[in-house]
This record gives C-alpha cells, sequence and structure tokens, in this order.
C-alpha cells in the first residue's frame, strides 16, 4: 500500500472536514473498486469446482470415500465434505 499526503490530493476544504474527525492519524481509504471473489482472476474457483463435481459423481457411481482420498490425495474428512455439501 502507497502512503500520499492529503493536503497534495485533498482540496482545502475536504482536508479541513476530514481533520474535525481524525487529525494526524493516518486512515485508509477504501478503493471504490469492488473486490472480485476469490480465485476469479486465476480460474481456481473454476478448478476446485470442477474437481468437486468430479469427486461427487464417482461417489455417486459407487467408488468408496478412501480411493477418492487416495486418488485426489486428500483426507477421507475433506472427501466428506466435498460429497455431503
Amino acid at each position: 500500500m502507497k502512503y500520499r499526503n492529503a493536503s497534495e490530493i485533498l482540496p482545502d476544504e475536504l482536508l479541513k472536514e476530514i481533520q474535525k474527525y481524525t487529525s494526524g492519524e493516518a486512515i485508509y481509504i477504501p478503493s471504490s473498486v469492488e473486490r472480485q471473489k476469490w480465485g476469479c482472476n486465476s480460474g481456481a474457483r473454476m478448478f476446485y469446482k470442477e474437481r468437486n463435481e468430479e469427486i461427487r459423481k464417482k461417489y455417486f457411481h459407487k467408488k468408496s470415500i478412501d480411493e477418492l482420498a487416495d486418488e485426489y490425495s486428500l483426507s477421507t474428512e475433506t472427501i466428506r465434505k466435498i460429497i455431503y455439501k
């Protein structure tokens, strides 16, 4: 995060109004751009969604939880969470 001096950016009227509420403190002003959900940019969200759907299909086609855990290198507890979600 880059810090900038508010007096260099904001108009005097706005700076004085902000100083009524806080003075000499560092404040964070969030970006106006909405954050995207985790994994949207990298494709990870879609990867795990497809993988989990594949695990559910294999389970419902009579593949055991232990076999799925070995195949996907996940714990049996994680496989159960995926299946029963």
